[in-house]
């Protein structure tokens, strides 16, 4: 029995506070009935004895306290799930944004869903590829893994998270490919965007789409990752998916969390952000995973801006921590039109040396990405130096290994948004970079390699 409660006593802003209320639970959602008729929805932060403070999904102008009804509805937020979701486009709250009919649901799920139980975890292990040279060959993505992106204001991440969710599949596996993409906050241009694009190339067919607008209250964008991550969950060990979670932009997640923290005046902690902002980001990033006994898994890329670019910042610090890795974006790059800018030398991923090798990539996949990596670095100290002391100052082996700095962020990092490259072409580039250098130099390369795929005469 559903009981309905005329004790509002204030409202301020989003909150509204409700007396002499029983059995209401934290998160509940709950149901405003106003007095022409029209419902409005809400959800319960806080219960202090029997008064319950909850938050609204929408604007609390018009309420009247006297004659608006409040009934509690037993549940928490629950997302429709059906196999029906791939090629749909739902709002923040998990309703159809597309123009469609209402989801056909198998089940309802709480989008609460717990973190994966580090004992039923299985190890990550199998390659996916991105078609995106700087990440399927130096820092490579296994299914299963959890690798930010971290961007600054303005960067292109958008095209590139939308170029990973057409482009990534498991190689040499038989099982589905899902994405499901969630947008935290953008704009209506970016939405825009993201939904043409994957109808444009055909991605839509195997795609969830959750789209929060920076207009939406924040409390929709703190469930919009908990709906992508739900129905992920669905579709990966319900329906024995594999399914590539991208989140943009987990930024304009912990400012909701931040706004709806002060709004119950809870103690701040770093740069005014609640001090379960660690706890938080950690029950979501830890869902993603390969779980025993099931064919699916969940690999996720979460994207973030970083304010000013700092990589301090307690929104990458905190990701930092959780996730496996990072993909970092470079502005330096990008002011030279390099597409996608990825700085591949403070980009890692700790899973790397998992997915590659034979009979995952090729047998020199790793040591040509440490003699890639070796090479990049000292064609970069090289021009360093050549801005400091001017060209005469090099050695001939130091022009070298400039040039091949030069070459590899034109050639190999360089590749825009609509090239897919395998692989197998990935390697091949690397090789032929490398044959800028004389083999000597290739230290890092065991010989029957070198003997195989180095071709300069």
């Amino acid at each position: 029995m559903i009981k309905e409660y005329k004790t509002i006593s204030e409202v301020a802003g989003p909150l509204m506070l409700v007396r002499d209320v029983h059995g209401a639970a934290y998160n509940e959602l709950a149901e405003i009935q106003l007095q022409n008729g029209e419902i409005r929805r809400c959800k319960v932060l806080e219960v202090n004895g029997t008064n319950a403070l909850v938050q609204l999904f929408e604007s609390s102008a018009g309420i009247n306290l006297a004659e608006s009804k409040v009934r509690f509805l037993g549940h928490g937020q629950e997302l429709a799930v059906a196999e029906d979701m791939l090629g749909r486009v739902f709002n923040g709250m998990g309703h159809p944004a597309d123009g469609g009919p209402e989801l056909l649901a198998e089940k309802y799920l709480d989008i609460n869903g717990l973190p994966m139980n580090p004992a039923a975890r299985n190890y990550p292990s199998e390659f996916i590829q991105t078609g995106v040279s700087s990440i399927d060959g130096l820092n490579t993505l296994v299914r299963g893994q959890k690798l930010p992106i971290f961007s600054g204001s303005g960067l292109p991440h958008a095209n590139l998270a939308a170029q990973i969710a057409r482009q990534a599949k498991v190689l040499n596996s038989d099982a589905k490919f899902a994405v499901v993409f969630a947008a935290i906050g953008i704009t209506f241009e970016e939405a825009d965007f993201f939904i043409s694009d994957f109808k444009r190339t055909g991605a839509i067919n195997r795609t969830v789409l959750f789209i929060n607008l920076a207009n939406d209250p924040a409390v929709e964008r703190i469930a919009t990752p908990r709906m992508a991550l739900t129905a992920a969950e669905y579709l990966a060990f319900e329906k024995g998916m594999h399914v590539l979670v991208i989140m943009t932009d987990i930024t304009n997640y912990a400012e909701a969390l931040r706004e709806v923290s002060a709004a119950r005046k809870e103690v701040p902690g770093r740069r005014g952000y609640p001090g379960y902002l660690y706890t938080d980001l950690a029950t979501m990033y830890e869902r993603a995973g390969r779980r025993l006994g099931s064919e699916g898994s969940i690999t996720m890329i979460p994207i973030l801006t970083m304010p000013e670019d700092d990589k301090t910042h307690p929104i990458p610090d905190l990701t930092g921590y959780i996730t496996e890795g990072q993909i970092i974006l470079s502005r330096e790059l990008y002011r030279k039109n390099i597409l996608p800018p990825v700085d591949v030398l403070p980009s890692l991923s700790r899973l790397k040396d998992k997915g590659i090798g034979e009979g995952r990539t090729r047998e020199d996949h790793a040591n040509q990405m440490n003699q890639i990596i070796a090479c990049y670095a000292r064609g970069i100290e090289a021009k360093e130096l050549m801005t400091i002391l001017g060209e005469a100052a090099l050695t001939d082996m130091d022009k070298l290994y400039a040039k091949f700095a030069d070459e590899f962020d034109k050639r190999y990092i360089n590749q825009g948004y609509d090239e897919n490259r395998s692989i197998e072409e990935t390697l091949e580039l690397g090789w032929r970079l490398l044959e800028i250098l004389p083999s000597s130099e290739l230290k890092r390369i065991k010989p029957q390699f070198i003997e195989k795929y180095y071709k300069k005469s």
